[in-house]
């Protein structure tokens, strides 16, 4: 398992998709973006065009940990992204830790390689609001979660991947290719 953090516009996504292709196919794309409005339709549009090959796109804005259960045994698997699924998460008003627990027995019991893609949102100055806060917060607790269960955390600055955790494919691509 993979853990790719990165601020925004900072190359996770198309680094995540590199690492999967990198792999033998079919790969199984879990989307848990929802077009709410134009530009958002406008962003899953430009992902989905971006990818090429043998991709199965799943749509899973709430129910991740089950998406990630039916995957077929061996399939290479990309999420993008965790922080779309936990700001749904928290408008539908669900138990966080719950979810959380579940997505992280998720993610380990995973049949075959899996790359999770997340906004870095910690890095910033601390938000005017409590819901903002309340997302840094819990957007922190989830990476720390995952990344006590990763193979490998990377984490993209300026298209650059810097491997935090791990070796190999995922945390040594520091190539600067900029897919």
């Amino acid at each position: 398992m993979t853990l790719v953090l990165g601020g925004a516009r900072s190359g996770k996504s198309a680094h995540a998709e590199g690492l999967i292709e990198a792999l033998p196919g079919p790969w199984r794309y879990v989307a848990t973006a929802q077009g709410y409005d134009e530009e958002m339709r406008a962003r899953i549009a430009l992902h989905r065009a971006r990818r090429s090959g043998p991709w199965e796109t799943v749509d899973a804005p709430r129910d991740l940990a089950g998406a990630l259960a039916a995957v077929p045994p061996g399939r290479p698997v990309l999420v993008d992204c965790l922080t779309l699924w936990l700001t749904n998460a928290m408008l539908a008003g669900a138990d966080l830790a719950a979810e959380t627990d579940a997505l992280v027995a998720a993610c380990a019991e995973a049949a075959g390689p899996l790359v999770l893609v997340s906004n870095e949102v910690g890095l910033g100055i601390v938000p005017d609001n409590a819901l903002a806060r309340r997302f840094r917060d819990e957007a922190g607790r989830l990476h720390q979660r995952l990344a006590a269960v990763a193979d490998r955390v990377v984490l993209m600055v300026a298209g650059l991947p810097l491997a935090v955790k791990g070796e190999g494919p995922g945390a040594a691509r520091a190539t600067g290719e900029g897919r």
